[in-house]
């Protein structure tokens, strides 16, 4: 298989604006940008390699409206909070000189709700982008990213202008030498769009490896209407793993969030965890085609840190590390948690913005040497 050198890898996920570049990030606390760009990356490089991983997976960096890069208003260019092109072209270069690979958050889905087209489509009935968007009752009620309808529009991927306008921002950027995507929120567009995007990608760039985010909790069967998962719902109730499971032929692999949830079970039981996971495991796999790269995490930038869901218990995240490292799977290590970053609150006790607690700036200043050290020497000798 082409994308055979994501296969066991071990990802280290960063998120931009938290990661490095920033004077102090105090405002962390605040929806809102505290300074981490891509020439900060470019800068910490260096510790990255020491670290010992194989692919730098960064959160999206085309133009937007919020700090996360998740709001964009043109899948062209790079938002000028965090670099310019160059600055891009630069860190993908330093990355590949170190004999190391770099993907990027890709968002299809939707766009900010004030992104020129859709503006236009909403003041305008006769413009060619009405189409491009998912209107119920034009001009004010339409669909979004779940029932995020005050900041975001749902593009219809179906269409095909606009799905030639998404691929051919997924395309700019591989040619300027990315090594494929994290998909976000793969259950928004149809599967048709998602079998058109992954044949037009791997047609002019075979090895450029696609993962997906696809990911099923209470917040989406509230708006299931909003995504279209042909194959894999349930009346509209789907497990995580059927959720999965519906991207076999589609991507390359998803994000394994059953695998967390296996993984933070079995490390908080009182049974032991190396004895305890491996059934678990092997049932899991076996529900999926051997060639379906399903890559493990223990946290990212949307759920709570390991750490603090592992009782701020450092020899549990250290077996927990040991587990994923010896699993035949890719897997990500989310930017802080090799140093003991945690967080003292949940993401689900406070009714907005909660997951800002598992995006504080990256405390290079505070570290856990001996953790540090663990994860090292685990990464270096998979």
């Amino acid at each position: 298989m082409a994308r055979e050198w994501f296969q066991n890898s071990v990802v280290y996920q960063i998120f931009i604006d938290r990661f490095a570049g920033f004077e102090d990030g105090s405002n962390w606390h605040n929806p809102e940008y505290v300074g981490g760009d891509i020439r900060g990356i470019i800068e910490r490089l260096d510790y990255i390699e020491e670290l010992g991983v194989d692919v730098i997976w960064i959160s999206p960096f085309y133009q937007n409206e919020a700090y996360h890069g998740y709001h964009v208003t043109d899948f062209f260019s790079v938002d000028e909070n965090f670099g310019t092109e160059e600055d891009l072209k630069e860190l993908i270069e330093e990355v590949h000189d170190r004999d190391m690979k770099i993907v990027a958050d890709f968002v299809p889905n939707h766009c900010s709700v004030n992104h020129p087209y859709f503006v236009e489509a909403r003041n305008n009935p006769g413009s060619e982008f009405v189409n491009w968007f998912c209107f119920d009752d034009w001009p004010d009620h339409y669909k979004s990213f779940l029932d995020f309808d005050s900041v975001l529009a749902k593009i219809d991927l179906d269409y095909e202008p606009a799905r030639n306008h998404v691929i051919a921002a997924a395309k700019k950027w591989l040619e300027l030498g990315l090594d494929g995507y994290r998909l976000d929120h793969v259950i928004g567009p149809s599967d048709e769009f998602w079998q058109v995007f992954e044949k037009e990608i791997h047609d002019e760039f075979e090895d450029a490896v696609l993962i997906g985010e696809a990911a099923w909790d209470d917040s989406v069967t509230e708006n299931s209407e909003t995504v279209n998962m042909e194959r894999g719902i349930l009346g509209k109730v789907a497990s995580q793993e059927y959720t999965q499971k519906n991207y076999e032929g589609l991507l390359d692999g998803v994000l394994d969030f059953k695998f967390r949830d296996l993984l933070l079970g079995t490390l908080n039981s009182s049974i032991m965890p190396d004895i305890a996971i491996r059934p678990l495991l092997k049932a899991h796999y076996a529900f999926f085609s051997s060639d379906f790269m399903l890559t493990g995490f223990m946290d990212n930038h949307d759920v709570n840190r390991a750490l603090y869901e592992l009782g701020q218990d450092k020899e549990k995240l250290k077996k927990g590390l040991e587990i994923m490292l010896s699993i035949d799977q890719p897997c990500v290590i989310y930017y802080g948690t090799e140093i003991g970053m945690t967080q003292h609150h949940s993401i689900t006790e406070f009714p907005s913005y909660g997951d800002l607690q598992a995006r504080q700036p990256m405390q290079w200043n505070d570290m856990d040497g001996e953790l540090l050290e663990y994860f090292r020497e685990k990464i270096n000798n998979r």
